[in-house]
């Protein structure tokens, strides 16, 4: 229960006032949801139901214009993007919704004057569990911008029970929990019962001959699954288009077998259905083993097969020519995970359609398009041929036909070069026969995008070269971004009202208006303005520090953040080496001139990367020795925050004064991290990858910190026989460090625990070259101290960081995809005015 408030007003039910934008309007909608949705009344409400109360509130406001969204779209008969993502990292809904709604402030002030504080309720809301790391995030971004620009646009993925984990840190370990985000409901989606798809799995194909004597298929002894829709609706900012996030959940196709509860064999009643429901339970399965993989193979099937459907059905409604698909739908598979879409939209229009192949892959190609979004060779998705063939026969049959035309192609295009047609086909051969998923994405698309500049030329010239020869016109980029909505406007009002008093607020809807701050960048009242919002944020963040880690930390240092997904390329480790140098040179000099640092981490690793775990353990172990050293005291703290997510980063990144963003040049597609703490005013230390090479671009080189190897190099020192152990042995503060690791000052004297960490880097090549780029590393960090000292000049640098980051709006992103890629235009919607009753 939640103590007794003593309002200004009284909660005294109303008439419902759906759409009412005033503070009256608000008070009366959320008392009569207090009372009437959830049933309390002040007495007895809990926060949650608090929460509920203004969530529905919002939601209120958002249903006349979705369902005139909607209808608008069917009036000019719309081109409709369909957004196919396996992740939509969207965090908390709450504040997202008032912010677009333009009911931020005046929700705050009605809770305000019957004694609640939104902030604190937003505080209840749960991260929905939709996603993982900077795929999901991105997606969500798109979606608002999407909406935000009035595209008939829809997002599809799945509506995972379970998110892909709840983080705790044990004894300094990843430990992962269950995230049960749906335990308390979801007040943001909709049940769509009404919208419930049979997905086939497993069954064998029957060949037969059609009335004209032409040869046909069908699929059939299928198990299947049932998918059903929730909606979730997605508001642009400040207009009146909601568009609609439909996930799928999987249902079994009877709640359980009679037969065998009248036979009195109830466990396998239940544990039928169950079975059937565990597709959508968990995001991103464990998949080492053959089980996991089918699970994931069959998650990406399930809800590529129940969007694929739905997307006919809608089409149908207003069409039956499907040589109009194309012009009337542009599917973007968001990675290789949906990829799975082009076989069955040839499966569908040929053995359901009944059209001939050749006029099927026409529509098909000019349908689909491709975003990558990795560089790692092994990260590319595969799948056993013989996975494949048990639970999806047909779509085997699809694919290999696929790769019979695809492969005639290049023989005519380069004779004899078998070497190529091994490079390109779509089946690796091998031990194992493996289905390039990668590959089909590109062969079945007309449209293939890398997300940075630089990564758009890797996969040109090295990744997918041999497809690039034969289609140029295929390959773009689209530059990475992120919505400003949520990561200015909404996570740091602070700063956004200082900006907004200065410049207005048009910079919420087009963010190169940023630029029109530049020249306050040099006045001494502006920059103390900007860092008095600095060092607020850096004390709530602080106050959250003290409170979940037990750490008090100055705020008169640098804030060091590096909050991102735990990988080896990623370079997590590299910063825990700055670290311990910092703690060495601070022992070895009693403190000296060391400018005060907290360094700070957030991340998951994935459950089964053993030693992306094991460098969590070593970042905390670190911090245990570094934080409970008197010699050092304030001077240099190291932090862990659990359970990283998308409302945490929403708390870190406002307060960063350093991001870090090291990641082994021509290893990161692009990252967002890299932007969200950059429009937020934090400087950038990074290495030239990813969208860190256009950040530099955009800023300025001397307002980046750029330090390391460029991708051109790290593959030339490999090439030519890079070996750690040479730099080892010419580095004496590299020696300290990894000696301190491997002769157990960090983990009380055990010598065998980091030793895995150690002997990657000495005896097993360095994969990422942290030896090669420590010493520039350390160079460029001590340089990021000395600047950090001239107030004024660090000031002048996050200033300009912000007024430069107008190109990494997702805007700026989806409009280019709009124009380029899918040929779609806005429809603007039109609320119709009521008439006094």
């Amino acid at each position: 229960m939640v103590e007794k408030k003593s309002p200004k007003k009284n909660l005294t039910p109303s008439t419902n006032e759906f759409q009412g934008t005033d503070i009256n309007a608000i008070q009366n909608s959320f008392v009569n949801h207090l009372e009437y949705s959830c049933a309390k009344d002040e007495y007895s409400a809990t926060r949650f139901d608090l929460y509920n109360s203004i969530a529905l509130v919002a939601r209120d406001r958002l249903i006349e214009r979705w369902i005139e969204t909607q209808q608008a779209y069917y009036d000019v008969d719309a081109k409709r993007v369909y957004y196919l993502s396996l992740e939509f990292l969207v965090g908390r809904t709450l504040g997202n919704s008032l912010i677009n709604l333009d009911l931020y402030d005046t929700s705050a002030d009605a809770l305000k004057e019957l004694g609640y504080d939104l902030e604190e309720l937003r505080e209840v809301e749960w991260d929905a569990g939709l996603g993982n790391g900077g795929l999901g995030r991105l997606a969500a971004c798109f979606m608002d911008s999407m909406a935000s620009l009035e595209l008939p646009a829809y997002g599809y993925g799945i509506r995972y029970e379970y998110g892909i984990f709840h983080q705790k840190i044990i004894d300094g370990y990843q430990v992962e929990a269950p995230d049960n985000w749906l335990r308390y409901g979801n007040p943001w989606e909709f049940p769509r019962a009404e919208y419930l798809y049979p997905v086939q799995f497993y069954g064998r194909v029957h060949q037969y001959k059609d009335p004209d004597g032409g040869i046909r298929f069908e699929w059939v002894d299928t198990d299947n699954i049932m998918a059903m829709a929730y909606d979730t609706p997605i508001p642009g900012y400040r207009n009146n288009t909601v568009n609609n996030m439909r996930l799928w959940s999987a249902k079994a196709t009877r709640e359980f077998n009679l037969q065998y509860f009248n036979d009195g064999n109830y466990e396998k009643a239940i544990n039928e259905r169950t079975y059937s429901e565990t597709i959508s339970k968990v995001l991103y399965p464990k998949d080492e083993s053959f089980q996991g993989k089918e699970l994931r193979l069959k998650q990406e099937y399930f809800f590529v097969s129940a969007t694929l459907q739905d997307i006919i059905r809608r089409f149908k409604k207003s069409h039956q020519d499907f040589t109009l698909l194309p012009q009337k739908v542009a599917i973007q598979l968001n990675d290789t995970h949906p990829s799975i879409a082009i076989p069955e939209l040839m499966r569908i229009l040929m053995d359901i359609e009944g059209i001939g192949w050749d006029q099927a892959w026409d529509i098909t190609t000019a349908t689909m398009a491709y975003t990558n979004h990795t560089i790692l060779p092994e990260a590319l998705e595969k799948w056993p041929v013989r996975l494949i063939e048990t639970v999806l026969p047909r779509h085997i049959m699809i694919i290999y036909e696929i790769n019979r035309r695809f492969l005639e192609t290049i023989k005519k295009l380069y004779p004899g070069d078998t070497n190529r047609l091994h490079r390109m086909s779509i089946i690796a051969e091998g031990a194992e026969k493996q289905v390039r998923m990668a590959h089909l994405a590109i062969v079945g698309s007309h449209s293939l995008n890398g997300v940075a500049a630089l990564h758009t030329e890797i996969l040109k010239a090295n990744l997918f070269r041999d497809f690039y020869e034969i289609w140029p016109e295929k390959f773009n980029n689209k530059t990475n971004g992120i919505t400003q909505r949520r990561w200015l406007k909404l996570c740091n009002p602070g700063l956004s009202s200082l900006i907004s008093a200065k410049i207005g607020e048009s910079w919420t809807t087009d963010l190169y208006d940023l630029k029109k701050i530049i020249p306050f960048a040099e006045d001494p009242a502006f920059q103390e303005q900007w860092q008095s919002v600095k060092r607020r944020n850096k004390e709530l963040l602080a106050d959250y520090i003290r409170e979940h880690n037990g750490i008090e930390i100055n705020i008169d240092s640098i804030f060091d953040c590096q909050i991102k997904r735990l990988h080896e390329y990623k370079r997590q480790l590299l910063n825990v080496l700055h670290v311990i140098t910092l703690y060495n040179r601070i022992k070895k000099h009693h403190g000296g001139d060391i400018v005060p640092r907290t360094v700070i981490f957030a991340g998951k690793a994935a459950p089964g990367y053993f030693i992306s775990k094991l460098i969590i353990k070593l970042i905390n172990a670190v911090g245990d020795v570094v934080n409970n050293d008197p010699e050092v005291g304030d001077m240099l703290k190291v932090v862990f925050i659990a359970n990283y997510s998308v409302s945490l980063a929403e708390k870190i990144i406002p307060a960063a004064d350093l991001s870090e963003q090291i990641s082994t040049a021509g290893n990161e597609a692009s990252g967002t991290g890299n932007m969200k703490f950059a429009l937020n005013g934090a400087l950038t230390i990074g290495t030239l990858d990813g969208a860190n090479v256009e950040i530099m671009e955009e800023v300025g080189k001397d307002n980046i910190f750029i330090f390391g190897l460029t991708a051109d190099e790290v593959a030339d020192r490999k090439f030519s026989g890079y070996n750690p152990q040479t730099v080892f042995n010419g580095n004496q503060e590299l020696q300290q460090c990894i000696n301190m690791i491997s002769n157990g000052h960090f983990s009380q004297g055990d010598s065998s625990l980091f030793k895995p960490i150690t002997d990657s880097l000495l005896h097993h090549g360095d994969q990422y070259m942290l030896f090669e780029d420590y010493d520039a590393y350390v160079t460029c960090q001590e340089e990021v101290s000395r600047t950090y000292r001239d107030r004024k000049k660090w000031a002048r640098m996050s200033i300009l960081n912000s007024a430069n980051m107008g190109k990494f709006s997702t805007d700026r992103t989806i409009s280019e995809y709009a124009e380029d890629i899918w040929n779609a235009k806005p429809v603007h919607v039109k609320i119709p005015e009521k008439k006094p009753s």
